[in-house]
């Protein structure tokens, strides 16, 4: 099996048995139903379990669960079979909401968004936060992820800047009572597009139940140094979502077939002692997502272990 080492041209190998075990035993490999919207939930949770991962990201949205209201109900059925299939929950994905929309467009969206333009929008997207929180709770899962959304016309910066505070403070409450954490994922074009500017919020809102859920290939996409986006983040990471990247293009691919540079990431992850989920995102293989979940495996478990 070829891993790729520097990565920046994709030709430099090394053998299996040059991964050694150490921390990254620690590390879990979760595949996230996003790949998988041409089917079922459950046809999804069957076949990554069959897959061999350890964990599942559940996607907050159509057509897996949509958190438009909280069923109690759908909610201990869907626990029922992550415990039958031995599965652990990673993240729950609240990042887009293509439901919200009779005909939303074939790309990520992230309307409506703590920070949109419609005051409506803002309090929906409040509701449907506090309603993945209360869904993940009963599927026994530790943190949701959310995004900023864009600062879209006549929402200038200075103004997202405060209503993206204002608006966490009800969904920070709720994770509070909850105990379940929220994580703030960073992604290109977006409010909260660095990891610096993530790191400030947190600090600033000082709720201990606010971190990241840290992407790795939008860092790359970003131009981000690794080593210090991680250490940046650190106890604050409460996943990781991970995919190959081609170059600095943002594009979902499947681990080993772009440049990111998977040994740098392992021992970055190891110097903080990272023990939570790497959750692979491939959104970009809804034709084909159980070959990309048993590829990327198959592949990161030379890595990773």
């Amino acid at each position: 099996m070829i891993v790729r080492g520097n990565g920046s041209d994709g030709t430099i190998a090394h053998r299996k048995d040059l991964f050694p075990a150490r921390r990254s035993d620690m590390m879990k490999l979760a595949f996230s139903t996003n790949a998988f919207t041409r089917h079922s939930l459950d046809e999804a949770l069957e076949q990554i379990a069959a897959a061999g991962y350890a964990g599942v990201e559940i996607l907050a949205d159509k057509p897996h669960w949509y958190p438009a209201k909280f069923d109690k109900g759908e909610a201990v059925s869907i626990r029922r079979m992550l415990d039958k299939l031995k599965l652990k929950v990673s993240n729950v994905n609240a990042n887009c909401t293509f439901g919200y929309f009779r005909d939303p467009p074939p790309e990520a969206f992230f309307e409506p968004s703590l920070i949109s333009p419609v005051p409506k929008m803002r309090t929906d997207r409040i509701k449907m936060i506090q309603n993945t929180l209360q869904f993940a709770k009963t599927i026994g899962a530790e943190n949701i992820s959310i995004t900023s959304g864009k600062s879209l016309p006549t929402v200038a910066p200075e103004m997202a800047a405060k209503l993206l505070r204002e608006n966490l403070m009800p969904v920070l409450e709720t994770a509070e009572k909850l105990q379940v954490r929220v994580g703030f994922e960073c992604e290109p074009g977006l409010f909260i597009e660095w990891a610096t500017e993530l790191r400030e919020l947190i600090d600033r809102v000082g709720s201990k139940m606010l971190g990241a859920n840290l992407d790795l290939g939008h860092s790359v996409v970003l131009g981000e140094d690794i080593p210090a986006t991680i250490k940046l983040l650190g106890d604050r990471i409460w996943n990781c979502h991970i995919e190959d990247i081609p170059g600095r293009k943002h594009y979902h691919l499947i681990p080993g077939q772009g440049t990111m540079d998977w040994l740098a990431i392992k021992a970055s992850l190891e110097r903080i002692a990272y023990d939570r989920f790497l959750t692979v995102e491939l959104y970009s293989y809804p034709d084909r997502p159980v070959e990309a979940a048993r590829e990327s495996i198959a592949y990161l478990g030379a890595v990773f272990g």
